[in-house]
């Protein structure tokens, strides 16, 4: 078969393909388009991503097309160390370590250590479109995109005079990678990329000179290295920021433009998350099932594997199907309705599984609730801008809208809250 990720009906309305993919006897299809085997089933998706000797990570960040011999010539210069997506074991055991002792990684340490941040910003971009009364705005680059590229800069000690170009970097990097570029613009985005390496490498070298100059991850990353390259080399710190400015805002950038779609189209969800905050955090849960920002991701075996009954030989390319995963009849109940009172939710794959599980997941969910419960407070008339219809990028991994404009309606007598105000007890 042809999967077709970049058109036709898997863009618009991947579900279709993916219960086609489901319903299949074997569940794992070969896609001549891609050169890929499609592994679509909820028990196979998890068991691929928590064997990671078997299915391996080495080429999850290279590209799923035949890149053009003059941006591969950019590439090749960019020689950034795997240590996070594209990392197997022992790499990635020794990287992980150090990503465990230096991001907040559970729900109480993100928030401890984060929530004060994810507060003012969401404060701040609230406020600005509490600002627009009546005005069309197109949520993804005014909200949905800001809002994590700003906390995970913060995080990072990144200048905020910097958003627009490492904005433009990492949109760069998730097209030349799991998009279809044509070949001018793979050279264009190549050099991005390569502008991006250099900028955090360049990151490094500013705190490696200026150790005591605060207490943000770079630095905190070259406390716990203390000089041993045989923990971290220098490189491999400029790679993990590297991966962060990216896995760190687009992610989250696609749940939170998710879950404002599903909450806007149907009648009566926005109106239920205005009038109860308690019910944001089941249906942040169930918009990441429903609708994850990432529904397929790579993997290439290390040797041959049967699954349902099908052998895919070593050294072969597999998307791993999260999307269709999660809407697996035989793990989730009645899987195609958006339920956020579903006892099963939880099981859902959009954080991963096993040894390479988002590192990121408590911080996503932590900014898509106290997003959700600011605009909900804030914004109760928000809705759709008529004539809306969604729109995807073309993409083999990551969902993300074009545009979800919207008019903006504030609370009557609306004024900016207290700094740090939010409640997790509210969400």
């Amino acid at each position: 078969m042809e999967l077709r990720p970049f058109a036709g009906s898997y863009l618009t309305n991947p579900a279709v393909v993916w219960r086609e993919l489901l319903e299949s006897p074997e569940g794992v299809t070969y896609a001549e388009d891609l050169d890929m085997w499609l592994i679509s089933r909820h028990e196979d998706v998890r068991r691929a991503l928590g064997d990671a000797d078997t299915f391996q990570n080495a080429l999850t960040l290279a590209p799923v097309y035949q890149v053009c011999p003059e941006a591969m010539s950019v590439i090749v210069q960019i020689d950034a160390p795997p240590t996070t997506a594209a990392a197997d074991a022992p790499v990635h055991t020794r990287t992980r370590r150090a990503l465990r002792a230096t991001f907040a990684n559970t729900a109480v340490r993100v928030e401890e250590q984060y929530g004060h941040l994810v507060c003012r910003r969401v404060d701040e971009l609230v406020g600005r479109l509490a600002q627009r009364p009546g005005e069309t705005v197109d949520l993804v680059p005014e909200f949905a995109a800001e809002l994590p590229l700003l906390v995970v800069m913060d995080i990072l000690g990144v200048p905020e005079r910097d958003v627009p170009r490492i904005r433009r970097w990492a949109d760069g990097q998730i097209a030349l990678v799991w998009g279809h570029p044509s070949p001018a613009e793979q050279v264009r985005l190549a050099h991005g990329l390569l502008d991006f390496w250099r900028y955090c490498r360049q990151l490094v070298a500013d705190r490696v000179q200026d150790p005591a100059g605060g207490d943000d991850f770079v630095r905190k990353v070259l406390r716990y290295r203390a000089g041993d390259d045989a923990v971290l080399t220098e490189a491999e710190v400029a790679s993990l920021a590297f991966n962060l400015l990216v896995a760190g805002h687009e992610t989250t950038a696609g749940l939170l433009a998710h879950g404002l779609e599903y909450a806007l189209s149907v009648p009566g969800r926005w109106a239920r998350l205005v009038d109860d905050p308690g019910y944001v955090p089941a249906f942040v849960e169930e918009t990441l099932r429903f609708g994850p920002a990432i529904d397929g991701w790579l993997r290439l075996t290390g040797r041959p594997v049967t699954i349902g009954g099908v052998t895919i030989p070593a050294g072969a390319r597999c998307l791993l199907l999260i999307g269709a995963a999660n809407r697996d009849p035989a793990a989730f109940a009645d899987p195609d309705r958006f339920d956020p009172h579903r006892a099963d939710v939880r099981d859902q794959l959009s954080f991963g599984y096993g040894p390479h599980f988002c590192i990121g997941a408590a911080l996503a969910r932590l900014e898509a609730q106290i997003a959700l419960t600011r605009l909900a407070a804030t914004l109760p008339g928000l809705r759709l801008a008529p004539g809306y219809t969604a729109a995807y990028k073309p993409n083999a991994a990551f969902r993300a809208h074009r545009s979800l404009p919207v008019v903006v309606a504030a609370a009557e007598g609306w004024a900016p809250p207290p700094p740090a105000s939010y409640d997790r007890r509210a969400a």
